[in-house]
C-alpha cells in the first residue's frame, strides 16, 4: 500500500493549530493515559465543548508514541455514509487502483502500522463508522482510534471520555483565585480581538460571571471574547445575562449546555451586519473549506453583492465564524462544524437551500471543466493540487447531482469532466465509484453518457479489469456511434484497442493504427488523445520495431512540447524503456525510464511509480546489480499492491517480470534474496524512487 511521498515524510498530516491551545491540562493527561490502556477511545460531548481542539492537541502530544504517524480523518463534510472508508484512505493518502473493496485496501496497509487515527465528527455517519472501526482494529493489531462524537461508536472495547467544559470559578467567589481555564481562554482570545485587554482584580469578578454564564463553553467564551472590540465587560456580560434570563422564563434554573450554545450562537448571529449574516448562512452549503472566489461566486446575491462578499468574510473571521488558513493553492476558509449547522438552519429558514446547493454544484462543475480544459497543459501540478483541496467540495456536488431529480446529466458531465483527478491525481477507486453511480442514474442516450462510458472503461482497463472495461467500452463505442459523436467514438476506440491488446487480440494493432490517424485528422491534441502514443510505442516495440517506437516518441514529444503537457509524456517514455528493455540496449532503457520517473515524481503520477520502479529493478539485474535489483523488486511489491496486479495484468510483461526476478533469486540465493526485497517493501515511495534512479 503506498501513500503521498510528501505525507510520508512527515508521519501524519495534523494541521497547524491556527490559535493557541488554552488549558486542558488535566484533560489532555487524562486521554493520554487512557490511549495507552485503550485502543478505541471516544471524545464525546455536545457541539462547542471542544472535542475535536482536545483530539488534535492529545494528537500532537502522542506522536512519539505512533512511528507510522497521527493521521486526521475529517468527516463533518462527508455527505455519504458509503464514503468513509475512502475518505480515510484519501486522509492517509492511499492510492488505490484495485477491485479490492475499500475495507480490504485500508487492513492491508494499516496490518503493520503502528498508527494513531482521529475520527473527527463522526456522528452523522455513526453505523458506518462503528462497523469501520471494529474491522480495522481487528486487523491491525497495532492501531489505535481517537474518535470525537456526540455519541459513542458502540463498538466493543470502546472507551468512552465525555469532554467536559472548562474548569469555572466558583460561582461564590467574588474573583477566581488561582485563575481557571475559562478565564485564561477568555484573557487569550479578547487580548487577540481588543489588543491591551488585560484580565485583572478589576474585571475580573464579570469575566468569572460571564463565562459561568457561558457554561464554561469554550466555542461560547470565544465568541464572547471578540466582542470586546465594541462592547467593554459589563455591558457584554449586561447583555447576556438580560438574554439567558429571558431564555429561562425569569427561574433560576440553569439551562442545558446546548441551549446555552444555542443562545449564544443566536446572540453572535444577531451582532452580525446584515451581509455577515447572509454569508454566514450561505457559506454553509460549502464541504470541508473554501477560498474567496467560490464565496464571491457562491454566496453573493439578493442583500450581498458580489464586492461586499470580502469585507463579509473579514467580519466573519474577526467574529471566529470563519478560520482562515495557508495553504499551498492559497488562502482557504472554514467553519467550524457547530457553526455550520447553524448556519445550514439560517439558510432553511430563507428557503433558499435548494437555490443555494444549486449554485454550489455549478460552481465546482465549472470548475472541473476548467480543469478538464486546461490540464493537458502546463499547469498539471497546479490542478492536482487544487482538485485535491477541494475533493469534499466536488464531492458534495456530485452527491448533489445524483441525489437531485432532474440533475442525473449534470452528475455524468462532473463525474466525466474529473477525468485527470481520478486517472492522474490517483483517484481511480473514487472515480469508478461515481461514475458507475452517474451512469446507473442517467441511462438515457447522450454525449454526457458516451463520454462517461469511455472514460469509465478507461478506468476499468487501469485496474486491469479487461472484461469489464471491455463491455463499457464496446457500449460507448456503439453509443458514440449512434449519436454521430466522432470524439466519443475515437476515444471509445483507443481504450478498446488497448484492452483486446491486453487480451491478445491481433485485432487490436489495425484498430490503434486507426485511431491515431484519427487523432492527427481532428481539431487538435489533448493529454488523453497523447495516450495513444504509450500505447502504439508499446505495440511497436512488442513487434521488434525499436525505430517506429522512436519515431512514434519523436512524435509525442513535438505535441506535447506544444502543449506543455508531461503527464501523457512520462507514460510514452516508460513505453520506450520496456521497447529498449525488450531490445537489450540496457542503457537507452536507463536514460528513457529514469527520465519518465523523474518525470511521474515532478506530477505526483501515483500510478506510475511503480511500473518504473519496477522496470528499473530489471535494468539493475541486467547489469548483475543484484541486491539494488531486489531491493528495487520488494519496493515495487509494495507499491502495486493497492493497484492489484502487477504491470496492470499486462501478461507479455508478467512473463519478463518473472524471469528477471528468477535470476535475480538464483544469483543472491534465496535468504539474501528475501532479505533485500523486505528492505526495499520497508522503503517510502520517495525512498524508492530516488533508490532507482541512483540518487
Amino acid at each position: 500500500m503506498t501513500a503521498d511521498v510528501g505525507q510520508r515524510r512527515t508521519a501524519g498530516n495534523l494541521p497547524a493549530d491556527v490559535t493557541s491551545f488554552v488549558g486542558r491540562r488535566q484533560a489532555t493527561a487524562e486521554v493520554r493515559h487512557v490511549l495507552s490502556t485503550a485502543r478505541l477511545v471516544t471524545l464525546t460531548g455536545v457541539g462547542g465543548v471542544g472535542k475535536s481542539r482536545l483530539a488534535l492537541h492529545v494528537g500532537r502530544t502522542v506522536r512519539r508514541r505512533f512511528p507510522d504517524g497521527v493521521w486526521l480523518v475529517e468527516l463533518a463534510a462527508l455527505g455519504d455514509p458509503a464514503l468513509v472508508e475512502q475518505t480515510i484512505a484519501a486522509a492517509l493518502g492511499l492510492r488505490d487502483h484495485s477491485r479490492r473493496d475499500p475495507v480490504s485496501v485500508l487492513t492491508s496497509f494499516l496490518a503493520d502500522k503502528r498508527l494513531l487515527l482521529i475520527l473527527d465528527n463522526c456522528e452523522h455517519v455513526l453505523d458506518g463508522c462503528g462497523r469501520l472501526v471494529a474491522r480495522l482494529l481487528k486487523a491491525a493489531p497495532e492501531l489505535s482510534v481517537l474518535a470525537t462524537s456526540r455519541e459513542p461508536l458502540g463498538v466493543p472495547g470502546e472507551h468512552r471520555w465525555p469532554v467536559p467544559p472548562l474548569s469555572l470559578p466558583s460561582s461564590e467567589a467574588e474573583a477566581p483565585a488561582p485563575p481557571c481555564d475559562a478565564l485564561t481562554l477568555f484573557a487569550d482570545r479578547a487580548a487577540t480581538a481588543a489588543p491591551g485587554f488585560v484580565l485583572n482584580e478589576d474585571n475580573a469578578p464579570e469575566v468569572a460571571r460571564l463565562c459561568r454564564q457561558l457554561d464554561g463553553l469554550p466555542l461560547a467564551i470565544e465568541l464572547a471574547a471578540v466582542r470586546l472590540r465594541a462592547l467593554p465587560v459589563e455591558e457584554l456580560l449586561s447583555l447576556l445575562e438580560d438574554r439567558f434570563a429571558l431564555l429561562k422564563g425569569g427561574t433560576p434554573a440553569a439551562l442545558p449546555r446546548h441551549h446555552t450554545l444555542r443562545t449564544t450562537v443566536d446572540w453572535s448571529f444577531e451582532l452580525c451586519s446584515g451581509p455577515e449574516r447572509l454569508l454566514w448562512a450561505r457559506c454553509s452549503v460549502f464541504a470541508g473549506d473554501f477560498d474567496l472566489d467560490a464565496a464571491e461566486q457562491v454566496c453573493a446575491g439578493p442583500g450581498l453583492a458580489h464586492d461586499e462578499v470580502f469585507e463579509a468574510v473579514t467580519g466573519l473571521i474577526d467574529k471566529s465564524v470563519l478560520v482562515r488558513e495557508e495553504r499551498a493553492t492559497g488562502v482557504r476558509y472554514r467553519i467550524l462544524e457547530t457553526i455550520r449547522q447553524y448556519g445550514r438552519e439560517r439558510l432553511a429558514e430563507t428557503g433558499d437551500t435548494a437555490g443555494l446547493r444549486l449554485r454550489h454544484r455549478d460552481y465546482y462543475l465549472h470548475l472541473a471543466e476548467q480543469a478538464d480544459a486546461d490540464a493537458s497543459g502546463p499547469r498539471q501540478p497546479e490542478w492536482a493540487e487544487r482538485l485535491r483541496v477541494e475533493r469534499a467540495n466536488l464531492f458534495a456536488a456530485l452527491d448533489h447531482c445524483l441525489t437531485v431529480p432532474g440533475q442525473e446529466r449534470s452528475g455524468l458531465r462532473l463525474s466525466a469532466a474529473l477525468w485527470f483527478y481520478w486517472v492522474a491525481c490517483g483517484f481511480v477507486r473514487d472515480g469508478r465509484y461515481w461514475l458507475d453511480r452517474a451512469l446507473v442514474s442517467s441511462p438515457e442516450p447522450s454525449r454526457d453518457r458516451a463520454r462517461a462510458l469511455w472514460i469509465n472503461g478507461w478506468i476499468a482497463g487501469l485496474q486491469g479489469d479487461y472484461q469489464i472495461s471491455q463491455a463499457l467500452l464496446e457500449e460507448g463505442r456503439d453509443l458514440a456511434l449512434a449519436l454521430g459523436d466522432d470524439t466519443a467514438l475515437t476515444y471509445a476506440s483507443q481504450h478498446l484497442g488497448w484492452a483486446r491488446m491486453a487480451a491478445g487480440d491481433p485485432q487490436a494493432l489495425p484498430l490503434l493504427d486507426h485511431v491515431l490517424a484519427r487523432h492527427w485528422a481532428s481539431a487538435g491534441w489533448s493529454a488523453p488523445a497523447v495516450i495513444i502514443y504509450p500505447i502504439q510505442i508499446f505495440a511497436a516495440g512488442m513487434a521488434g520495431d525499436t525505430g517506429r517506437a522512436m519515431d512514434l516518441l519523436d512524435e509525442c514529444r513535438n505535441i506535447c512540447a506544444s502543449l506543455g503537457e508531461r503527464w501523457a509524456l512520462s507514460w510514452a517514455l516508460n513505453a520506450v524503456g520496456i521497447v529498449w528493455l525488450t531490445a537489450g540496449n540496457l542503457r537507452q532503457a536507463a536514460v528513457h525510464l529514469g527520465e519518465c520517473l523523474r518525470v511521474k515524481r515532478d506530477v505526483t503520477d501515483q500510478l506510475g511509480y511503480p511500473f518504473g520502479v519496477d522496470l528499473l529493478s530489471w535494468v539493475a539485474a541486467a547489469e548483475g546489480d543484484w541486491t539494488r535489483a531486489a531491493v528495487l523488486q520488494g519496493a515495487a511489491d509494495k507499491m502495486w499492491e493497492p493497484i492489484g496486479r502487477p504491470l496492470f495484468g499486462f501478461d507479455l510483461l508478467l512473463d519478463q517480470r518473472q524471469s528477471w526476478r528468477t535470476r535475480t533469486r538464483e544469483a543472491l540465493g534465496e535468504s539474501a534474496h528475501q532479505d533485500a526485497l523486505q528492505r526495499g517493501a520497508r522503503m517510502t515511495p520517495e525512498q524508492a524512487i530516488a533508490c532507482a534512479l541512483g540518487e
